[in-house]
């Protein structure tokens, strides 16, 4: 019995030891856990890849100022003979020409663009402003994941917290009820208020169910978002909540968005870049010039031989159909422009009002933290004095629980309350586009 007793023990000890080492520690600060979410991000893979789609866009532009070299070649195999009557003085063709059985071709053409109304030009500067508004628009992206990271950062913090205050005061409440029952078989309380006290020990280890569960997920989330294991457990360092600094006045945060506001400024680069697709869109209407040069060789077995047939000169190009149709390409591009310029308009406005929310709720936050502050410092006043007359007689078993209660919610209040001010402050920050990335 004993060997199957100590056989037990080992095994519940080895399990034990196994199950620590799957559940990895991982002590992380806000900064280290942010770029770890940028650089496990989905989302700014696809950004990567639009910028180097915009790249291409750009290299393919650039290619179109480039000459354009083309070689080609041809053999024939003729099974059947050809009738062949040449027109020229002196030379005679029909049933008694040459026996032509197969042709050989070859020919290499030159063109170098000089002039085609400036679409090349405009093409490449509107693939370089498109380039510059996909890597902004990824800067933009990156700030918001940076903001998700504190968010759900803070929620970790959160529940770690409010688990610290309920496993407290769950040790605080258990002495209490062995007190009491010991108080119960002396005959000192009823047993009803010490039901009392044993409920309330039941609705503290309830709530400490609870803030774990919520610690579970919002670990479970943290590891996706920051690309880690499911299985590891994540400390965070609760000094972050005072990184807040003084909120200035709400103009200046304002400012500070019109300034930096990433999708603001990848809006103006795409604005351009429509701006010059109109440009490029009127030179359609224009002509196009380039310098022409090519080669020629054939051979024509027993009848014709050509080489060094060489021929520079200047090509012109102009589409008539022009004269009469309407420019399709030009209609486009100014409906982009203006949709472009009603979306910056809203932009601005989103803007102002999203800075105006998030100030006024971080000016809101802040004050709250002082409310709560003080109402943690009254509640657990009261329960010391509502326990110094309870102990004398004067209060209630339902008032010091009571008391009891309303310290504990008062307590995690504080913490909620700080965390959320921090929150609220990058939040602030978030939408003026200053939010740091270290």
């Amino acid at each position: 019995m004993k060997r199957i007793n100590n056989s037990v023990i080992a095994l519940s000890l080895f399990l034990g030891v196994a199950n620590a080492n799957a559940q990895e520690k991982k002590t992380l600060s806000l900064d280290e856990a942010v770029q770890l979410g940028i650089q496990n991000s989905k989302n700014l893979k696809i950004d990567a890849a639009k910028i180097e789609e915009a790249t291409a866009d750009l290299l393919e532009a650039k290619n179109r100022q480039l000459p354009e070299l083309k070689v080609s070649g041809s053999y024939m195999y003729l099974p059947i003979k050809p009738n062949v009557d040449i027109k020229l003085p002196g030379l005679s063709g029909g049933a008694g020409g040459p026996e032509i059985h197969q042709v050989l071709y070859g020919s290499a053409n030159l063109s170098v663009p000089i002039y085609n109304g400036g679409r090349i030009k405009y093409g490449i500067q509107s693939a370089k402003y498109l380039v510059e508004a996909s890597k902004l628009s990824t800067e933009n992206d990156k700030i918001a994941i940076a903001y998700n990271v504190a968010q759900a950062y803070n929620n970790l913090f959160k529940a770690n917290q409010s688990i610290k205050v309920f496993e407290e005061n769950l040790a605080a409440s258990q002495k209490r009820d062995e007190t009491f029952l010991k108080m119960e078989n002396n005959g000192l309380i009823a047993r009803n208020d010490r039901l009392k006290a044993n409920l309330q020990t039941s609705n503290i280890e309830l709530q400490l169910l609870e803030a774990k569960n919520n610690y579970n997920i919002a670990n479970i989330n943290m590891d996706l978002l920051l690309g880690l294991p499911e299985t590891t457990e994540l400390e965070v360092d609760p000094n972050y909540i005072d990184e807040g600094s003084e909120v200035k006045p709400v103009v200046f945060y304002v400012n500070e968005a019109r300034e930096n506001r990433k999708d603001l400024q990848a809006l103006a680069q795409q604005r351009k870049a429509a701006e010059l697709g109109s440009k490029a869109a009127k030179a359609e209407n224009l002509p196009s010039l380039a310098f022409t040069g090519g080669y020629v060789a054939a051979d024509i077995p027993k009848f014709l031989t050509v080489y060094n047939a060489v021929n520079v000169g200047i090509g012109i190009s102009y589409n008539l159909s022009n004269i009469w149709k309407e420019n399709s390409s030009l209609k486009q591009s100014q409906a982009r422009e203006k949709q472009l310029a009603a979306t910056d308009e809203l932009l601005n406005d989103n803007i102002k009002l999203d800075v105006n929310r998030e100030y006024q709720n971080t000016d809101y936050s802040k004050k709250r933290i002082a409310v709560f502050e003080k109402s943690a410092e009254q509640a657990n006043e009261n329960y010391r004095i509502t326990k110094n007359k309870y102990d004398n007689g004067l209060a209630t078993m339902t008032e010091l629980l009571d008391a009891d209660a309303a310290q504990i919610a008062a307590n995690v209040g504080v913490i909620n309350a700080k965390a959320d001010a921090a929150l609220a402050y990058r939040k602030l920050l978030q939408t003026t586009g200053t939010l740091t990335i270290k």
